[in-house]
Parts: structure tokens; sequence; C-alpha cells
């Protein structure tokens, strides 16, 4: 009972401090600034809600034996881009080392309030997830952080932005969400999938709304979890952005799956290395309704037949960079996507349908 109260506080103490009514997100034309951060393959995803709060998701990898930190650089550099002295809420997605490896070396650089994850580690058979899991606990415990543990169909508010959880720990929404709930004919066809051990299928997925925009963020949510929440109804319905799960990758991002929510514009944070895997890009490149596929890495796999145009891309063939993609969201559904290394953006008007 004692800890269903603090669990209830804690959600309901984000909701005050960091919510705001439908109709002062109206007043608000300030836009959502989401930060697409390059951290070589893992996620380090910024939001920076109209009212300055923020909320980070994953933090990339671990540093260097001399305490050398690209990821956690990268994400205090986006922090100070968007004027932001410290970071309100870290969202773990799950334990795998390019997600929460991050932890220690961003602390030492800026801040953070409150860490969000999936509870404990499930995977403490692999000696490297353990031992990032380990290193995240430790860091939990050096400071004044504020820790929740969030489960499917809660939901937080900061600053007009909603924000419902699809999935954590292994367990997802139960119900159809309320613009959801349509047959999936591709069902029928969909393979079977055995069941995913790993971290990956334990992430904490959200999905977020913004006045009439939604956007989906899953981490690296696994395919037969994928057509859990797919098949044989549709509990999400369509997304206007998706952030794409597990870099590109082939253990996600089934037919089934994207061709339900049906993205307009997709943004994989992919490295050079890792992610982008050909037979991922190819569904999602041709999902029915995409506008455009957003890459932060050329992916060398890929090659030129699975790679979009390079002005879709952060970093092209060559030394990695940091560029970042900025995309800039407007309650009335329209948005822009910004490149960082040509310094030049596209504008996406309010969803026809």
């Amino acid at each position: 009972m004692k800890q269903f109260f603090f669990r209830f506080l804690c959600l309901t103490m984000i909701s005050c401090v960091l919510g705001a009514s439908s109709a002062a997100l109206g007043a608000n034309t300030r836009p959502l600034e989401i930060y697409f951060i390059d951290v070589e393959g893992g996620q380090a995803t910024l939001f920076v809600t109209p009212e300055n709060k923020s909320l980070l998701i994953d933090t990339g990898w671990p540093a260097d034996s001399t305490g050398s930190s690209k990821s956690a650089e990268r994400i205090a550099a986006a922090a100070r881009q968007a004027g932001l002295k410290k970071i309100d809420y870290v969202l773990i997605t799950h334990y795998h080392t390019d997600h929460v490896g991050g932890v220690p070396a961003l602390l030492a650089r800026i801040p953070v309030g409150t860490f969000i994850d999936h509870g404990p580690n499930r995977e403490s058979d692999d000696a490297i997830t353990q031992q990032g899991f380990e290193a995240y606990q430790k860091a939990l415990a050096s400071g004044p952080h504020d820790h929740i543990v969030a489960w499917p169909g809660d939901k937080l508010y900061l600053s007009g932005i909603g924000s419902t959880v699809i999935s954590g720990d292994g367990n997802l929404i139960a119900k159809p969400l309320l613009t959801a709930g349509e047959q999936n004919a591709d069902c029928a066809n969909a393979p079977s999938i055995p069941a995913d051990q790993t971290e990956n299928a334990r992430s904490l997925g959200v999905l977020f709304t913004f006045g009439k925009l939604r956007i989906l963020d899953l981490g690296d949510l696994t395919s037969d979890k994928e057509l859990q929440l797919v098949c044989p109804i549709n509990k999400l319905g369509k997304i206007d952005i998706y952030i794409v799960s597990h870099h590109g990758w082939s253990q996600s991002n089934s037919a089934p799956f994207v061709h339900a929510i049906a993205p307009r514009v997709a943004i994989m944070d992919n490295g050079a290395k890792k992610g982008g895997t050909p037979s991922a890009w190819d569904t999602i490149h041709k999902s029915s309704g995409l506008e455009d596929l957003w890459q932060l890495h050329y992916a060398d796999e890929g090659g030129s037949q699975h790679n979009v145009a390079e002005s879709f891309i952060a970093n092209p063939p060559g030394p990695d960079a940091g560029n970042w993609l900025r995309l800039t969201a407007f309650p009335d559904g329209s948005f822009d996507v910004f490149n960082s290394r040509t310094q030049k953006e596209k504008h996406y008007p309010p969803a026809a349908r």
C-alpha cells in the first residue's frame, strides 16, 4: 500500500509541477522542440517543452577509461543549445549500455532532477548489461534524485505535452487508445515471432501528444511485443512522428506494426555501423503515407540502395562529426525538421487525415 501511494504521489507531482491544461496549451504559442542527438548508434532524444521544461530519453554510451564521454558531452551541448541549465527528467527505456551507459558521465556535466525507468534489470545474466544497471543504481544514489517506476497506462504531463506509457518491463497497454481500435488486416500474414528474452522487450515506451501531433518512442521494443500492440486490433492508431525503434534494426519494425501506425515522418537514431538494417529500412521507407525518413547517420550496411538522400542524413559517410537533427512542433499539427549539418529545415503542414 505504501509503494502504491508513493508511486501515485510521484505521478501526481509530475502532473502538478510540469502540467498544463489544454486551455493553457491553446494560449501558448511557443513550440515543442525535440533534439535527436548523435551518440553513434545509441539513443539520446531531448524534449524541451513550451515552458522550457525538459525530458531526455536515454543517455547513450558510457565514458571511456579516461573519463571522456562523447555521449554525455553531446547531450550537454544540446542542452546548452536549448538554453537549459538542468534536465528535469531522464527516462531510461532499458538497461543496455547504449541507452543507460551515459548516466554517470551526464551527471558530471549537468544536473538531473528525476529518473524514470521500468524497474529492475531483467537481463542480469549478461555481464555488460548488469554492470550498466549497477552503475545506474549507484548514480541514482549519488545525489538528491527522484526516481519513478512507470507502468503501461500511466499518464504524465509536461507543460501541455501529454504522454501515455505504452510498454514497460515486458507489459503493454491492455486496451486501445481513444483514437485507435481498428482491425489490422496485416495480422493475417504476420509471422510467429519467439518472445525476446533480453532487456529490449522490457523497453519503456511512450506515446507523446502535443496539440494535434502524436509522437511515438518505444525504445528498442522488439517485434514480438510490437505485434501484440497492433494485432488483431491496432491499439495505437496512426502516428505523425515515429522515433524508429531499435535504431532501425530488423529485430524490431515489423511490417504489420509499421503499416498499422503509418507514420508521416520517421527519424532513425542509427550509427554508421549500428542499425539501419536493409529489411527494416525497406519496411519503414515503403510504409503507406510516409513523407520522409530522416537518419542520424548514413548506414554502412545499407549501401546506396538503403539510405535516404544526403540532405536527410545528419552524418554522411566519413568521420563522425556529431551532427544532430531537431524537430520543432506546433499545436496545429505542423512541424519542421532541421539538419544541423546542412543548416536547412523542411516544413511539414498539418496532416490532412
